[in-house]
């Protein structure tokens, strides 16, 4: 019985609050930490639905490289493109390692990871 529940599972994709462990990520959706050199961690809660490829976020309070004013989000390809209420881009970050690497617009690097449960 338990090979066979095993078996079952080969070929499935598991998923971990909207991100595939090995691969551009299946939505945003969630809470993730935004990270940068020599500035304070933040949260965003990223808002969309399971499997969204767009929608809006809300930055936590200290985000570093002027993300306080990050309102929209839009995922192509396992790029991640954050603007602001004026549609300006604020950072575009592409996915590997599990994670968001990228920088802002004014060339700070950055890294986003989904905050555990």
């Amino acid at each position: 019985m338990v090979a066979a529940i095993l078996s079952g599972c080969a070929g499935s994709s598991f998923s971990l609050g909207g991100a595939a462990p090995s691969g551009a990520p299946n939505g945003m959706d969630g809470r993730w930490i935004l990270a940068a050199p020599n500035a304070p961690s933040c949260g965003i809660q990223f808002d969309g639905g399971a499997g969204a490829r767009d929608g809006k976020l809300v930055p936590e309070g200290g985000c570093p490289a002027h993300f306080y004013t990050s309102r929209r989000w839009t995922l192509d390809a396992g790029t991640l493109t954050i603007t602001d209420d004026d549609d300006q881009q604020v950072a575009q970050l592409h996915f590997a390692n599990d994670r968001f690497e990228g920088q802002s617009s004014a060339g700070v690097p950055l890294t986003l990871t989904l905050a555990p449960p």
